[in-house]
């Protein structure tokens, strides 16, 4: 267990790659952007049970905290990257890896996230895609340009189940624009 407790402190030393290739001083690390996605999954999670909704906040936590974990062993990989490596397949090999056999049911609820497969996964990706708008906001807000692609965002925040709780919110964020 103690390998893989070091595995995830990796994530703090690992900037988020996007950040860095757009010119953006001193970016985030994948673990700073991991806090605050568990930290926006708590409170939707806890808002969605107060409106009825059935969710597992629990549950839903256990994803955000695990969603990108594979970058601790294949990295931030960049958009540009991506359109020469399967993605997808390396980060489940890497998820695998870190985490062993004994511990699939962690595996299971990666690919929950992935593939959005649940509630809760598809809460994580919501959180996901609000934390990055609001780490776009905060660089251009400090003097960062050429930002605009992560915004592009808002776009899959409208069109999620989710916009109808918070759409106050989503709209909220593209006036911040």
């Amino acid at each position: 267990m103690l390998d893989l407790f070091i595995e995830a402190g990796k994530l703090k030393k690992l900037p988020r790659m996007g950040w860095l290739l757009r010119g953006v001083a001193n970016p985030e690390s994948v673990a700073e952007h991991t806090f605050r996605v568990a930290f926006i999954t708590l409170f939707l999670g806890e808002e969605l049970r107060r409106r009825g909704a059935e969710i597992n906040v629990e549950k839903a936590l256990k994803i955000a905290i695990l969603h990108d974990l594979a970058e601790a062993r294949i990295t931030d990989l960049p958009l540009e990257a991506q359109n020469y490596v399967d993605k997808k397949k390396a980060e489940r090999k890497a998820m695998v890896d870190i985490l062993g056999a004994e511990r699939v049911g962690y595996f299971t609820l990666f690919q929950e996230y992935e593939e959005e497969k649940s509630p809760e996964g598809k809460l994580v990706k919501f959180a996901d895609k609000l934390e990055m708008i609001l780490q776009a906001w905060e660089y251009e807000k400090s003097g960062a340009k050429g930002l605009e692609e992560f915004w592009e965002a808002l776009d899959y925040l409208k069109k999620s189940e989710f916009y109808t709780y918070f759409k106050e919110l989503v709209d909220g964020l593209e006036k911040l624009r």
